[in-house]
This record gives C-alpha cells, structure tokens and sequence, in this order.
C-alpha cells in the first residue's frame, strides 16, 4: 500500500522501505491466506511425492551399485585364484594321465613275462618217466608289439586307450611215450595244474623209435591266468658295485 501525505505540516511516519506492499488480495480476503483450489493442492502433494519417490530410488540404486561393486571384486578375485587352481589340476591331470599309460603298460609287459616259463616249469613237473617230448610251441598268434597304432593328432586331448591284453596262450606238446597209462597220467597233471586248461589230446599213434615200438602223441592245451593266491611274490635285492 502506497500512503501520501496530503498534508504538508504534518510530520511524516518512518516505514522501513518507504513503501509497502500487500498480498491478501491476490492470495485472497482477510489477513490469512486460504488455498481453496483443489488443482493446486493435488499438484503439490505429487510433488512431495515425486521428491521422495526419487530419493528413495537413488538411495536404493546407489546401495545396490556398492554391492554389485563389491561383488564384481570378489569374483574377480576368485576367478584369479580358481585359474591358477584349474591350471594346476590340468597340469596334474595330465601327469597322472601319462603315469596311468606307463603302468597300464609296464603291467601288461609284467603280466606276460612268466607265461612261458611257468608253462614249461608245469609240463616238467607232470612229465612222468619213460615219456619224453620232442616240441613244445606256441600255437596262439602273436600280438602286435605295444605302443603300435595309428599316433594321435596334433591338439588331441583324449585318454589314450590302453592297449588290449592279449588271448590266452596256446601251445602244442609233442612228444613219445613207452606205456600209454602215461600219457593218460600226464594229461591229468596238466589239467591240474593252476596255469594249464583245455588239455585236449589231438593225435596218438604208434611209431618206431630206434628200433622200439613207442606212443607217438600231440597234445593241445591252453594257459591258464592263475589266482592271485597262487603266486608267491619275493623282493629281489641286487647290489652293484
């Protein structure tokens, strides 16, 4: 409100500004302040309620952007250290894939290194006397040599397969006898034997040997894998110097 002095002797009022404004009519009569339009309470209310919607929201992403943070860390972290673990375990993977080819091998040799002394120890034990042999061979074809085959291709990572064992050895037995009980005898001592089967008599017939009438016979029999329990196991010892 803007007062004038109409009265020149009069004295003059001191106001703070020199002049002074009122709001109670644009906001509306009397000496309080009303709100009576609906728009505008409604407009303040969603932007009360905007406001706090996005500070939660900020509040809610920022909280979740540390604890993706902090996760992304540890799983950096982790895989680092599980990386160098897989390449440890390949590494030994590979070790003891190369050890299990050895001993698959080093087995297979060892399995078949007695077969033929321990046929021709049993054929002397059944031996009986007036009997002798003339041939003792192998009849089974012979396996092909380890570590033969087609070799592996460049990057190939497969388990090598181990090699096959190889069939049960056949042989023949040849041989002359005075007394035909004999030859039924030795055939049974075969048969009994842990490391002989199938003892099959495949020919007999009469011959002359230096001017006497002998047996002549051929047997066919088969090795035989003993148990375990059969076979006694001694550490040998060899010093060198």
């Amino acid at each position: 409100m803007i007062e004038i002095n109409l009265n020149p002797g009069a004295s003059r009022k001191t106001k703070g500004r020199g002049a002074s404004f009122s709001l109670s009519g644009v906001v509306g009569g009397g000496g309080r302040s009303s709100f009576k339009d609906p728009f505008l309470l409604a407009a303040i209310v969603s932007l009360l309620v905007a406001g706090a919607t996005v500070g939660s929201m900020y509040l809610t992403q920022a909280q979740s952007a540390s604890e993706l943070a902090q996760r992304e860390e540890q799983a950096v972290a982790d895989s680092t250290r599980f990386a160098a673990v897989l390449k440890q375990r390949a590494s030994a993977e590979a070790k003891r894939d190369s050890v299990l080819k050895q001993l698959t091998i080093i087995k297979a040799i060892d399995a078949d290194r007695f077969i033929w002394p321990h046929v021709m120890d049993e054929v002397s034990r059944a031996l009986p006397p007036y009997t002798w042999l003339k041939q003792l061979a192998i009849t089974t074809p012979q396996a092909p040599p380890l570590g033969t085959g087609p070799a592996p291709a460049p990057g190939d990572t497969t388990k090598p397969a181990a090699p096959p064992m190889p069939e049960l050895m056949k042989f023949r037995l040849v041989g002359n006898t005075v007394d035909i009980q004999a030859l039924t005898r030795f055939m049974k001592l075969l048969e009994a034997s842990p490391f002989i089967q199938n003892v099959q008599l495949s020919r007999s017939q009469v011959a002359m040997q230096e001017g006497k009438e002998v047996t002549e016979f051929m047997l066919e029999a088969m090795y035989e894998r003993p148990d375990t329990s059969m076979i006694t196991l001694a550490p040998v010892s060899i010093s060198v110097r």
